[in-house]
């Protein structure tokens, strides 16, 4: 007979959905006794708060040397926006001082905003991630592809850069103003791939103007107001814009290119509501609300069972943040202090994510336009990220924005979130330290899962328990827990002679119980 856990016992947590065509979604059943991981270093603030001068002078000395008439930065940690500050002129010719208040065009930081839109609608049930585009482009139908055993395109080649379209920069920077109408005649002309879909990642902004013309037909209203709406707004991005007409004369960054030792004014790029190419690159925005943005992406992390209260659901966000598309590995990559650090990076969902040789995790994503160049890059472990926005032709950002966080961390010896032990891990510590070293009437203990005493015969534990034991001397103590996941962890013995160290994973059942132990001493 099944036998549900009680509501009370581990809360219930209900997901409504529109007309899934799969059916609507399950209630979501958590254990309340989930423990996120926490930042456990004291004066973290205080000590963030004392590099900030450092911050400052790595971005005017950065902005300086790559002749950027004017630069808006800010530093965002643990959901606000703990820093910001300025520099040069967002018109050169009236000497407008940038403030964090003045509005960037921040060209591919538009991407995410885009996949977000995606996401939620398919967590509405209005699409699916892995349907054929032209389901939603029926245009793409007649697509004529490299290969006789292609793949149809589907919604999450494109968002991955996966489609098999060419990179198409700076070509796709200059379509921005197409049309819908115009997008139609392209695709029916027939679109020139550079490989089949979905075997490798290549950039390509034509895969987010389509992205943006299945917002606009699955929604029912343009994407640019479909992202307005349901994302700009709940964020309290009141300000941000497509079209540059739009914004305030006295806010708006005039876009510049360094050429012949001078300033030249670039022509601004326009955003019309019939066309889709802005979904890859019209967004126009400040510092000041693009930290609200980024404040909720690192609000997903750590998972926890507080309520919803963004745009999308937390797991979506983590689910943008997951690398979908590997696309390079650095083994040369070296910091800013000249250390030597290998890098591996994917593409995510309108996102590009970095894992360096240390274990840290970067989420980011740069935008490049005639006249503009901009990043924003989080380290969702620590709670951090740095925006920087500049009005010069594809102001680099990349390098900086990865020696202010670099630096931020070693300079603040900031750690990232600590995960606690779960109360079955500590359950099962205590209960393992009863058996060990002699493992008495261990076989009838309740503590093992079935397949332990026939993968570790219980004679081989005893003797090699004993022989360490014996090793370590005196037992002076037993420390903390240190955990993996919720059901695989560490801790040491403290012994007179040696420490030893025992490890052990839970098995997938409730309670959940030992499958897997190792004892060794520490050198």
């Amino acid at each position: 007979m099944k036998k549900w856990i009680s509501a009370a016992a581990l809360g219930l947590l209900l997901f409504s959905c529109d007309s899934n065509k799969k059916g609507s979604l399950a209630p979501v059943w958590y254990d309340s006794s989930y423990r996120p991981a926490t930042f456990t270093d004291t004066g973290r603030l205080r000590k963030i708060h004392l590099v900030l001068p450092v911050i400052d002078s790595l971005y005017r000395r950065h902005a300086e040397e790559n002749h950027f008439p004017g630069m808006a930065w800010g530093l965002v940690v643990d959901g606000v926006l703990f820093h910001k500050n300025s520099m040069g002129y967002t018109d050169i010719a009236q000497q407008t001082p940038v403030t964090t208040s003045s509005m960037f065009r921040i060209a591919s930081m538009t991407k995410s905003f885009t996949a977000m839109a995606i996401l939620k609608l398919r967590d509405a049930g209005k699409l699916d991630l892995d349907d054929p585009a032209y389901f939603y482009i029926p245009e793409l139908k007649a697509v004529r592809y490299p290969t006789a055993d292609a793949p149809h395109i589907t919604v999450r080649h494109l968002l991955t850069h996966g489609a098999g379209f060419p990179e198409d920069n700076p070509w796709g920077d200059r379509q921005l103003a197409d049309s819908d109408k115009e997008l139609m005649e392209f695709i029916g002309k027939q679109i020139s791939f550079s490989n089949p879909p979905g075997i490798t990642y290549e950039y390509s902004n034509l895969g987010f103007a389509l992205l943006g013309k299945i917002i606009t037909r699955v929604s029912g209203m343009p994407y640019q107001e479909y992202i307005r709406e349901w994302i700009w707004k709940p964020l309290g991005m009141i300000n941000a814009e497509w079209e540059y007409l739009k914004v305030p004369p006295e806010r708006l960054a005039h876009g510049y290119r360094w050429l012949d030792n001078q300033w030249k004014e670039e022509q601004l790029l326009h955003d019309i509501p019939d066309g889709s190419w802005g979904a890859m690159g019209s967004m126009i925005c400040s510092v000041d609300e693009f930290a609200h943005y980024m404040a909720f992406h690192l609000s997903a992390w750590p998972p926890t069972n507080a309520d919803e209260t963004g745009p999308v659901k937390r797991s979506s966000v983590r689910e943008m943040h997951h690398p979908w598309r590997w696309n390079g590995m650095n083994t040369a990559y070296a910091y800013s202090d000249g250390r030597n650090c290998p890098v591996t990076s994917a593409y995510c969902y309108g996102l590009g994510w970095m894992r360096d040789c240390e274990g840290r995790t970067f989420i980011s994503h740069s935008g490049g336009l005639p006249g503009f160049g901009s990043q924003w890059r989080i380290l969702p472990d620590y709670g951090i990220g740095v925006v920087a926005m500049a009005n010069r032709t594809y102001a680099p950002f990349s390098s900086i924005n990865l020696r202010v966080l670099d630096t931020l961390i070693k300079l603040a010896g900031l750690q990232p979130r600590q995960l606690k032990a779960s109360a079955i891990l500590e359950q099962r510590k205590k209960e393992l330290m009863q058996v060990l070293p002699d493992w008495n009437n261990a076989e009838k203990n309740e503590l093992f899962a079935e397949n332990f005493f026939p993968d570790y015969p219980i004679d081989s534990l005893r003797k090699e328990a004993r022989s360490l034991f014996s090793k370590a001397g005196k037992i002076l103590g037993v420390s903390a827990m240190k955990p993996e996941n919720q059901l695989r962890g560490s801790f040491i013995i403290d012994g007179a002679e040696a420490d030893l160290e025992v490890y052990f994973t839970l098995s997938p059942e409730t309670p959940a119980r030992i499958q897997e132990y190792h004892l060794r001493a520490l050198q």
